[in-house]
Order: C-alpha cells, then sequence, then structure tokens
C-alpha cells in the first residue's frame, strides 16, 4: 500500500450562456477537480505499479463527491463526464493510465445506474501543461450533442514528481448543439453506446 499525498485541489464550474448565439433558458455547466498528487514513481522504473490504482479508490470518490456537491449536490441534472491525467516529467505515461479504473468507477458510482464508459485522455507535460478532457453522454456515448472537451491545467504542477488527476462533469450538451445525430430522447440504455 502507497500513500496518496495530495498536495491541493482545484475546482472550476463554467456556466455558459450562449457561444453568440441566443442565450440559453438552462445555461450548462462543466465543472472539473484536479488533484495535484505525488508520484511514487516518479525518477523510476518499476515493473508492477497496478497496487496504487486500489490506493486511489478513496481519492476518485472523493473528488467525484467534491465536484458533484460544486455543481449543485443534484446526481440527476449530470448528463456529461469524462476523465484525465498530467504526469510530470519525472513519472511516464503509463502512471496516468493508473487513473482508469479509481476516476472512471468513482463517478459512475456515485452518479448511479450509468452505461457509458468515461472517456479519457492523458499525458506527460511540465508545469502548467494543458490537457483537453474529453466528455460524453453518461448514458450513451454516441449521443452528439454532448462530444464535447474541457481545457485544463494547474499552473504550478505537475512537478517532476507529480501527476494531476482530472474529473469532469457537465449538466448538458454543448450550449447551441444542432448537429444531429442519436439525441438524448432517443437513448436506449442498453450498451453504453446507444
Amino acid at each position: 500500500m502507497t500513500d496518496v499525498v495530495v498536495r491541493k485541489f482545484l475546482i472550476r464550474i463554467e456556466e455558459i450562456f450562449h457561444e453568440g448565439g441566443p442565450v440559453s433558458a438552462n445555461p450548462p455547466r462543466r465543472g472539473t477537480i484536479m488533484a495535484v498528487v505525488k508520484n511514487p514513481y516518479a525518477g523510476r522504473y518499476v515493473e508492477d505499479i497496478t497496487g496504487f490504482m486500489e490506493d486511489l479508490k478513496p481519492l476518485g470518490l472523493e473528488m467525484s463527491t467534491r465536484l458533484l456537491n460544486a455543481l449543485g449536490g443534484d446526481k440527476s441534472v449530470i448528463e456529461g463526464y469524462g476523465k484525465g491525467a498530467i504526469v510530470g516529467e519525472g513519472g511516464e505515461l503509463e502512471h496516468g493510465a493508473l487513473w482508469h479504473m479509481p476516476g472512471g468507477h468513482a463517478m459512475r458510482a456515485l452518479l448511479g445506474d450509468v452505461k457509458a464508459i468515461v472517456p479519457s485522455a492523458k499525458k506527460v507535460g511540465g508545469l502548467g501543461a494543458n490537457i483537453d478532457i474529453p466528455i460524453t453522454h453518461i448514458h450513451a456515448s454516441y449521443v452528439r450533442s454532448h462530444f464535447d472537451a474541457i481545457e485544463v491545467n494547474v499552473p504550478d504542477a505537475p512537478r517532476a514528481d507529480e501527476i494531476v488527476l482530472i474529473l469532469s462533469m457537465t449538466t448538458g450538451s454543448r450550449v447551441h448543439a444542432r448537429v444531429g445525430g442519436l439525441a438524448v430522447s432517443d437513448i436506449k440504455g442498453e450498451d453504453g453506446l446507444r
């Protein structure tokens, strides 16, 4: 068991009224929580790193809960989600992959009977590195109105021996979504895709 050492959390909430078109009667909100954590594998190659996934599970649940609360606390309004990680230069891309299960499963457990896989992005980067967190609908990944991405960064992270772990949730589609495709009202909920 490895201690999960958090240096800080950063939460950002966006409320989008319009993007040049009419003002939305129900502006979607997009929220992101980031945790800057110490990378226990920085600076060295370790063959078996999977134990750290288990250690990250409580953090995944804490971050999911904090983010949901920042978005008002009502899980029934959450329509989209995504996750990601930025690994500091002393680490490797595989260290960011450790977040797949703890981050994704935590959001899915908190939100209840969701069907779609939580999309993900990861990279190795330096201080202030940006990453685009992909977003899809929580029940059907093919809902085109919810294809989105949220660009995030932490100005002073990740340091070489850190990882920035990221979760995102949204309360709706893109503010002026109008390019067709599978509509929310047509979700079958059978396979997480449609």
